[in-house]
């Protein structure tokens, strides 16, 4: 399995196309490639007041010390913190101002929105072949319920 963090649409969909490009390439006889996404998701029941809680939670970890551990300098790392510095939103959900804010991994980048806004953002990933995902954010009893009662309910038969 291939597993990207909160990236724009179309890097995942080249990052998707060389990888299966590769798998040809070299005769692979394995099973096909799967791909996942590891994503940090900030639900609302407004894309308002998502944006609001979003933008908080970022200024408040400007203003915190942080530490990468080093992992400020991975290489998929350094792709986020470029998006970041060229774009604050990434089709239209994708928040990247996480990743200069002392974000890393897949905190770096968060999907931001209703519920609504959220389901669609994950089924465009979905469409490009993404198969699996995984949702978080904190204080994480708090997020994860309300991803449980607000977004999932808006992806079940999600291949």
């Amino acid at each position: 399995m291939q597993l990207f963090w909160g990236e724009p649409l179309a890097a995942v969909a080249d990052r998707i196309d060389t990888l299966r490009s590769l798998q040809v390439d070299v005769g692979r006889v394995h099973r096909p490639l799967a791909f996942g996404l590891r994503v940090t998701t900030v639900v609302r029941d407004t894309t308002e007041e998502a944006w609001a809680v979003a933008r908080a939670r970022v200024a408040a970890m400007a203003l915190s010390p942080t530490s990468s551990g080093g992992w400020a300098e991975a290489v998929g790392q350094q792709r986020l913190r470029r998006l970041a510095d060229r774009s604050e939103v990434v089709d239209e959900y994708l928040y990247t101002a996480p990743a200069l804010a002392g974000g890393i991994g897949a905190g770096a980048s968060w999907l931001v929105g209703s519920p609504d806004d959220v389901a669609g953002a994950l089924c465009r990933y979905a469409d490009l072949g993404i198969s699996t995902f995984i949702l978080s954010d904190t204080p994480y009893r708090d997020e994860i319920t309300r991803q449980g009662s607000d977004l999932l309910p808006l992806l079940r038969g999600l291949r």
